[in-house]
């Protein structure tokens, strides 16, 4: 379903294009939320896992810029992660006043063996597209995105 906005043309084809691109990420976040669910994991708690997975270990304020999340959402995030055991958070010796959090190793095994379930639902949902538009989807979104990011 389109916009029902009436606005000049341009408006109601950004305004289109913009429900279908929310609406089909809201979509695609549903399913993957909810075969995480099976795993006792949140979306934000598979994010800081699949970060330090793929970034290694960093401090909270980092990780938090990654996800695009608040310091203070994360610190509950982290906080839940810690007690199941798949991350551990140290003082960082160049400053005691930061917390650099790393994968455990129970951590590092769930996410090593839970992240290909993760991309083949990704890769099985991306598959009514062509390479070419799956290229173009990625270049439109980061530009998009860094244009968001530049206002702010």
């Amino acid at each position: 379903m389109g916009t029902k906005y009436k606005g000049s043309k341009k408006e109601v084809r950004i305004l289109d294009a913009y429900i279908r691109f929310s609406r089909a990420a809201s979509s695609l976040e549903s399913q993957l939320s909810r075969q995480l669910i099976e795993y006792g994991l949140t979306y934000s708690q598979f994010g800081v896992l699949e970060v330090l997975l793929h970034l290694g270990p960093m401090n909270q304020k980092e990780i938090a810029s990654k996800l695009l999340t608040s310091n203070s959402n994360l610190v509950t995030v982290l906080d839940n992660l810690e007690k199941g055991g798949l991350v551990k958070r140290e003082r960082s010796e160049k400053d005691r006043r930061n917390f650099i959090v790393n994968l455990t190793d129970q951590g590092k095994r769930f996410i090593l063996d839970y992240f290909p379930k993760h991309l083949k639902l990704i890769t099985e949902r991306f598959n009514v597209l062509t390479d070419r538009e799956i290229e173009s989807l990625g270049r439109l979104s980061k530009k998009v995105g860094l244009n968001v990011k530049e206002q702010l």
